[in-house]
């Protein structure tokens, strides 16, 4: 596993958090640039949480979180890495890690003998409901940390406690989780087989 990266005790403030701005940019550019402080300020304080609580580093955890989204079902490595916008090598290493711990099944899929399928354990699962609370207050924190009132508010569509604050009561209720987005069964894109087959060939961790 990774290192567990130093986390800062104070985020930066997003500038366009605190006001209008020049008005140099349009809207939709500032919106984006809110999103990216939104991300980066997220992203560093998810970092030692994600080591404290599950053992993983940032990048293990975001293919756990795709994994938690399937419904019992997995992913082809191939599309994970798409979805990550990875480096195949790399994302083979991450999992060879995640299957060292116990925390992801690897199988050929049915049909391709080239194609590689992994999917959560039941151990990921029971530590993803564990740390589900501290990962909610996590996220709703920095959020409120780099966005105004009203830009949380905006979130709250799509995260229903980013609206609420820091230090808001987590809902306990689950939403039911979307379906992955997934390719006509055994349909390959060109150069399918030749990448399956670099994800499947990476040597596993002893």
């Amino acid at each position: 596993m990774a290192d567990p990266a130093h986390t800062p005790a104070d985020l930066p403030a997003c500038p366009s958090a605190q006001g209008g701005g020049a008005g140099l940019l349009p809207p939709e550019l500032r919106g984006w640039m809110l999103l990216l402080a939104a991300t980066g300020a997220v992203e560093q304080r998810l970092r030692s949480v994600v080591k404290e609580h599950l053992d993983v580093s940032h990048d293990e955890f975001l293919v756990l979180c795709l994994l938690a989204e399937q419904s019992g079902e997995g992913l082809r490595m191939t599309h994970v890495a798409e979805l990550l916008g990875r480096p195949k090598t790399r994302l083979t290493y991450q999992v060879a890690c995640l299957q060292h711990a116990g925390l992801v099944t690897r199988k050929t899929v049915c049909g391709d003998r080239r194609g590689v399928e992994i999917a959560l354990t039941d151990k990921a699962r029971g530590l993803l409901r564990e740390a589900s609370a501290t990962l909610s207050e996590t996220v709703t924190e920095a959020l409120a940390h780099v966005m105004g009132p009203e830009q949380c508010a905006a979130l709250s569509g799509l995260l229903p406690e980013a609206g609420a604050g820091p230090g808001a009561e987590p809902k306990t209720e689950t939403a039911p989780a979307p379906t992955g987005r997934r390719g006509p069964e055994g349909e390959h894109e060109p150069g399918q087989e030749r990448e399956d087959a670099v994800l499947d060939g990476a040597p596993r961790p002893a």
